[in-house]
């Protein structure tokens, strides 16, 4: 921006510390090698000047809620048990984790109880999606949901820097894996309001609900087995 006392850079370090620190540099270079003021219009946390909190925090919720949903398959029997366990561990996740990263650790700023609904939406979605598979695919389906979901949707995230400096259309598709829309409405709330975070809801809510509704067919298929083997053993053999 150009004014009375000269050019002007306004950046947003909250959605992207890296990307406003290039804007600056840039700036400068443009400018004859000399500074140019610099207005931050969406600063960091104070007590996360440079935004690594922000995603040294969010990446151990993917990972829990990547064992959480390998656990429920494996520990927990019956279709509402699951979804009742899923459920559950989101709403304690979403409330936990966003105490602990706004009261405790002190990254994210904004309202308590918006940052820990987006929490609680990114951890659904990624355990249910991993637990789903699983139900129906069975263990490799657990390999399935930590190649997609963790590898390759942690890879494409844009959490540390930004999806924009990713090859695209690399950039573009992680922000439709859970990781990517997970960091984008985590800022969304904890920065902006919730502004700009809706697709990134949209995207999470069908991830949580395939999830959900894989969990419910595979525990239907697995009832079905059971309701039918009691009834074939008992058929004498003619043999």
């Amino acid at each position: 921006m150009v004014g009375p006392e000269g050019v002007t850079l306004h950046t947003a370090p909250a959605a992207s510390p890296t990307v406003a620190t290039l804007l600056t540099q840039a700036s400068a270079q443009l400018n004859g090698g000399q500074p140019v003021r610099t207005v931050e219009v969406v600063p960091l946390d104070p007590d996360d000047p440079r935004g690594t909190g922000f995603a040294s925090g969010f990446l151990p919720l993917a990972i829990t809620s990547l064992l959480a949903g390998i656990a429920v398959y494996f520990l927990v029997r019956g279709r509402g048990p699951r979804l009742t366990g899923l459920l559950g561990y989101a709403v304690l996740a979403g409330l936990v984790s966003a105490a602990v990263l706004q009261f405790w650790l002190g990254v994210i700023p904004g309202t308590y109880l918006l940052n820990a609904a987006a929490i609680g939406l990114f951890t659904l979605a990624v355990a249910a999606s991993v637990s789903g598979l699983a139900a129906v695919l069975g263990e490799p389906g657990i390999g399935l949901g930590a190649l997609v979901v963790f590898l390759i949707g942690n890879a494409l995230s844009g959490v540390a820097a930004a999806p924009q400096l990713l090859p695209q259309p690399w950039g573009e598709i992680g922000q439709w894996l859970p990781i990517g829309a997970g960091g984008t409405l985590l800022r969304s709330t904890a920065y902006f309001d919730g502004a700009g975070g809706t697709t990134a809801v949209w995207i999470l809510a069908a991830y949580a609900l395939a999830g959900l509704v894989l969990v419910a067919l595979g525990r239907a298929r697995a009832g079905s087995h059971e309701a039918t083997t009691p009834a074939e053993e008992r058929v004498p053999s003619t043999v």
